[in-house]
């Protein structure tokens, strides 16, 4: 019997004949509190930048908010009406074929997405690579990210924000503000795994 083996069989031996029952009494619906605001507020304190419009408003706010970016990427799902009024240029994914690293990562692009769901209290968006989201390259990749998010979207918590997965075996990207990162000594170091900028739009 090697090594392996032998972990193995203590494995074995030590897991319960009988089925183990699993307390699940945490809270599986988190609601009462305004949760746009508290979501708003949890994205500025991880330094997002927000902004809150009426549908009506949508494609002025986008078109404001990548007034700098000469090129937008958008997931193929995404509404055209999002970039009505933008005047760049638009790059749709898989539109005629799918977006290389290199179109993603050039200077100045921007990405416009959608989410899937969004978590008030830990200040999270969900992505499932959903039609409006696209793959998870689209979101890691260039330096500049914008989200939209409907206020019914928002849910309260974690157990709430999966149940409303459309399908829970997509690959997910869990966005908490701008991608950052610390150095051995501590310094907040920002873009290093992901989008450097982060302007989140909801929509209510």
């Amino acid at each position: 019997m090697n090594a392996r083996d032998e972990v193995l069989r203590r494995v074995r031996a030590a897991r319960p004949a009988a089925p183990v029952t699993v307390p699940r009494e945490y809270r599986a619906v988190d609601g009462g509190d305004d949760l746009v605001g508290l979501l708003v507020d949890r994205l500025v304190d991880y330094k997002a930048t927000v902004r809150r419009c009426a549908p009506g408003g949508l494609a002025g706010t986008l078109a404001e908010l990548l007034s700098g970016a000469p090129a937008v990427v958008t997931p193929a799902g995404a509404p055209r009406g999002w970039l009505s009024a933008y005047q760049g240029r638009v790059l749709r994914d898989g539109e005629p074929h799918a977006l290389a690293v290199a179109d993603l990562d050039a200077p100045g692009v921007a990405v416009l997405t959608g989410c899937a769901v969004a978590i008030a209290r830990t200040g999270t968006l969900v992505l499932d690579a959903g039609p409006d989201q696209g793959p998870r390259a689209l979101s890691l990749v260039p330096d500049h990210h914008v989200c939209v998010v409907h206020s019914g979207q928002i849910v309260g918590g974690v157990p709430e924000a999966l149940a409303r997965l459309a399908d829970p075996t997509r690959p997910l990207t869990l966005i908490s503000g701008p991608s950052a990162t610390s150095d051995i000594e501590l310094n907040r170091v920002e873009g290093v795994h992901g989008p450097r900028r982060l302007e989140v739009v909801v929509v209510d």
